[in-house]
């Protein structure tokens, strides 16, 4: 049966989610970058920083940035890690040519590419990473033990893993607020933005029925990785995973 999250699909039940993701991402590519600072507040830039430096004791040389999207998390850890190079890999090629020009009016263009595959199936060799990150993309994949395992076979040995996903909190009286903001607000926004309703009615419903906490770094666990670690962000809306490849 799987998580709960995997049978959430942004348009209907009768495709498979992978090809659902890659669709609303094709679709909602030109607002992403506006809605995801917008519904955020502008937060979703602190949450980056603080998950990038949980990688610096690592010293990553080769990193993954598994669902990189636009490539905004890809160009925060080239820049602030120094890194060799950068792979950013997502679903969606609308949202790699934003990632591509990104980086090409940066000068980056050398040393952070972009190809477009399936993260559960990615078409990179075994242990050629020294870092693998998502940014705010577990809940978007149709099997996610599958997904960590591929991230496992792909991380060199003492390799780290860091995943960035929005959460639920778990105060009733913030609860309440954020239901409100990401069960009303946030879909009437981006259906004005993108015109895409049901991407922006897709998200709440992920976040509240992605894995969370304990029950995501069990996964982690069960794919090999070993200490497996959370913290929590703004009052619990964002959550930060680590774990290393023993």
């Amino acid at each position: 049966m799987g998580n709960k999250v995997e049978n959430i699909k942004p348009y209907n039940e009768s495709e498979g989610k992978t090809r659902q993701v890659r669709q609303m991402f094709d679709s909602i590519a030109p607002a992403y970058d506006f809605m995801n600072h917008a519904m955020t507040m502008g937060i979703d830039k602190w949450w980056r920083k603080v998950a990038v430096n949980t990688l610096k004791a690592v010293k990553p040389g080769d990193v993954l940035d598994v669902a990189t999207g636009t490539g905004d998390f890809a160009i925060k850890l080239y820049n602030d890690l120094n890194p060799h190079a950068v792979k950013g890999v997502d679903l969606s090629e609308g949202m790699l040519e934003v990632a591509r020009r990104k980086v090409a009016d940066k000068g980056l263009d050398k040393v952070i590419t972009f190809e477009q595959g399936d993260c559960l199936d990615l078409k990179l060799g075994d242990q050629s990473f020294d870092a693998v990150t998502v940014a705010f993309g577990v809940r978007n994949f149709e099997h996610i033990e599958q997904g960590y395992r591929e991230m496992h076979r792909v991380l060199r040995p003492g390799g780290m893993l860091c995943v960035l996903e929005l959460s639920t909190p778990q105060n009733a009286f913030i609860r309440w607020f954020y239901d409100l903001y990401a069960l009303h607000v946030i879909p009437f926004i981006g259906s004005l933005k993108s015109g895409d309703k049901s991407a922006y009615r897709y998200l709440p419903l992920s976040i509240a029925a992605v894995p969370q906490g304990e029950k995501m770094l069990d996964l982690m666990r069960a794919a090999g990785f070993d200490d497996c670690r959370c913290r929590t962000l703004t009052l619990g809306t964002c959550t930060i995973y680590t774990a290393t490849k023993p």
